[in-house]
């Protein structure tokens, strides 16, 4: 047989069985890392792989502890995680629903709202759903809401820190299209390329961010107005009016300073993201100590969280690289370039097709993993063909947003299940994340139609 036939056949298998060990529920980057030397080992039996290509794992890994662009990561977790622990993301959900109680959808409007903002200045979807799960979810229950449109809103708006920066997917996904368009603009003659930059992502997902929110808004509305027993108004008692207007400052003013400090420096130019998370970080401490909430225990949880999350992501992210070596050498990448590259209806059903493949992934696997294994292959075929990488970066970035919503393994919904009352079924869960996951598929429609709305902005700074 063939060794190129070999090499491609084995590629193929390893990548099914990477997908079929982890439904078996066996770590992502063990399995990762585990399955790839396996079909490596076997690569070397037929001759179609060389041992030798392992020897550049370890200046990979090298780069990645070395790299400024990812120190921006920790940094930003920290940040979030600091914002949750010390109650500052409690009591700016508590405010919001006063305020926009007296209003049918109020409460769903307030969770939203409270989400972009907690997406712009934590970005850890995890803790933003649980936070609201744990507060939100009883009030609206109490006030009369439909289960299915208040656990619906709640993993949608949990999941907005996905795409509103400053998110770590599109850190690790600037840093990999920045290196990717380099490597294929020289490829085609082009030795001086636009460079591709971790802030022209951030710019490019600010209008698309602020579009899932005006969808998810306008999906509560037209409950109120069509449905009115879904989610009733909540009246706010008139002691509690008196002094609404100072707790909206108080609990308001603060987080959204830190995000103009974070996300103004970037798209000002006046930071790299490396240089505004250490802002960030900082700044986060400062609101957390300025209001008597930041003590040694809160540290160490901080730290602690935030070195888990850390740890997991890199991890993933070198069990991706042993894949993407073992890949690549045994003609992979070259049979998936062969394969996109005669599809009949040009860019735009080769993109199509990427998106569907990556949304299907979304069902089964986490963001990192998706991006950790599908860009390094995809991306490399779509740039050759003049996609503008910001405008494929926020893409991919919207679609695996949706992964946090499809079950069976939507993390949003599992984080929403561990902290929603016994009386909530997880059935009553999935229903809900349906209309915003259609929602999602609409927004990347739109993007898709219409890439100025994620390009102008960075062309425009």
């Amino acid at each position: 047989m063939d060794p190129v036939a070999i090499g491609e056949l084995l590629s193929g298998l390893m990548f099914v069985g990477i997908i079929g060990f982890l439904l078996l529920g066996f770590p992502v980057a063990f399995t990762l890392a585990g399955v790839s030397l396996l079909f490596g080992g076997v690569g070397m039996w037929f001759g179609v792989f060389d041992a030798s290509n392992f020897g550049s794992l370890p200046n990979r890994y090298i780069g990645y502890m070395t790299n400024e662009v990812l120190v921006a990561v920790p940094l930003f977790i920290f940040m979030g995680v600091t914002l949750e622990r010390s109650k500052i993301a409690e009591q700016l959900l508590l405010t919001m629903g006063k305020l926009f109680g007296n209003l049918r959808g109020g409460l769903g409007l307030s969770v939203i709202l409270v989400g972009a903002l907690l997406a712009a200045s934590t970005g850890v979807v995890g803790a933003t759903v649980v936070t609201m799960g744990l507060i939100s979810m009883p009030a609206m229950m109490r006030a009369g809401y439909d289960p299915k449109l208040a656990s619906g809103v709640i993993c949608a708006s949990g999941t907005l820190g996905q795409i509103i920066p400053p998110s770590t997917v599109l850190i690790f996904m600037g840093d990999m299209l920045s290196n990717i368009n380099a490597q294929v603009q020289m490829e085609k003659g082009n030795f001086a390329p636009t460079p591709v930059s971790v802030g022209d992502l951030f710019a490019g997902a600010l209008m698309p961010g602020l579009m899932l929110v005006g969808l998810y808004a306008a999906w509560v509305i037209f409950k109120a107005i069509f449905d009115p027993k879904s989610c009733p108004a909540t009246p706010v008692p008139a002691e509690e009016k008196k002094h609404l207007a100072g707790e909206v400052v108080f609990a308001l003013l603060p987080p959204l300073g830190l995000i103009l400090a974070v996300l103004g420096s970037i798209l000002g130019g006046i930071a790299t993201p490396t240089e505004a998370s250490s802002v960030g970080a900082v700044g986060a401490l400062l609101l957390a100590s300025m209001r008597g909430r930041m003590s040694l225990t809160v540290l160490r949880e901080t730290a602690m969280a935030t070195a888990t999350v850390t740890s997991m992501v890199f991890i993933i992210l070198f069990g991706a690289a042993v894949f993407s070596i073992v890949f690549r050498m045994m003609g992979g990448e070259t049979l998936v370039h062969e394969f996109l590259s005669t599809m009949p209806g040009g860019v735009i059903s080769v993109l199509l097709l990427v998106m569907v493949i990556m949304f299907l992934l979304g069902f089964i696997l986490d963001t990192f993993e998706i991006i950790f294994i599908v860009i390094p292959i995809t991306a490399p075929i779509l740039l050759a063909m003049d996609v503008n990488p910001v405008w494929l970066g926020i893409l991919v970035g919207v679609n695996l947003q949706t992964s946090f919503l499809t079950p069976p393994f939507g993390f949003a919904l599992f984080y929403l299940r561990g902290v929603a009352p016994a009386s909530l079924s997880t059935a009553s869960i999935y229903k809900g994340a349906l209309p915003f996951v259609l929602l999602q598929i609409v927004a990347i429609g739109l993007l898709i139609a219409f890439p100025e709305i994620v390009t102008w902005l960075p062309q425009f700074i």
